[in-house]
């Protein structure tokens, strides 16, 4: 079976890959095959993580094993083949490539195709530069100061009425439909 993945970046509008790879490959052969279609080192500390529909993160699938000391079981990529850990068109993933900011490429498994397999993965799509792997820690904290900054401007006497509505408001606009009165006993 071969799935295919769709790989984007919130960081790059424009960016997009596309990678054909077989369902018995492993993880590490996923991350060379993106690694490849993007210019990156394959020697940077890097993980996935399996998601739920929200994108929260769930499963990490590491390139090296951190010997931390935490309940939770630990998945190398050189030994987690994709086909055990994926089995539904659609499944969400991260794929965190910089740990130091944590930045990371949102993937799905797109499709599912069955009765065929691929020696090699393949990039099919390749759209727009791909975010630069390591950003300069420097930059990153001024990008993250003037954010905070931003943040920090506004402040309460920005939010006039209209932000949370008029003055006055009627309970009956706060009650659902169908029910006229909760009974909290």
């Amino acid at each position: 079976m071969i799935f295919n993945f769709r790989i984007v970046s919130d960081g790059v509008d424009a960016f997009k890959r596309e990678i054909k790879i077989d369902a018995q490959a492993t993880f590490l052969d996923l991350k060379n095959a993106i690694c490849d279609s993007v210019g990156y080192e394959k020697t940077q500390m890097d993980s996935f993580f399996l998601c739920d529909d929200s994108w929260e993160k769930g499963k990490e699938i590491t390139y090296e094993d951190m010997d931390t000391d935490n309940d939770q079981e630990t998945w190398l990529m050189d030994d987690a083949v994709l086909e055990d850990f994926i089995d539904d068109e659609g499944q969400k993933l991260l794929y965190v490539f910089d740990y130091m900011t944590d930045r990371a490429m949102f993937m799905e498994m797109t499709e599912m195709i069955p009765g065929k397999t691929l020696k090699d993965p393949v990039c099919t799509l390749s759209l727009g530069k791909a975010p630069k792997q390591n950003v300069d820690l420097n930059e990153f904290d001024a990008a993250m100061d003037a954010k905070a900054a931003k943040i920090a401007a506004t402040t309460v006497e920005d939010l006039d009425e209209e932000f949370y509505g008029a003055d006055d408001y009627n309970l009956d606009e706060f009650e659902a439909e169908g029910f006229d009165e909760m009974d909290l006993n």
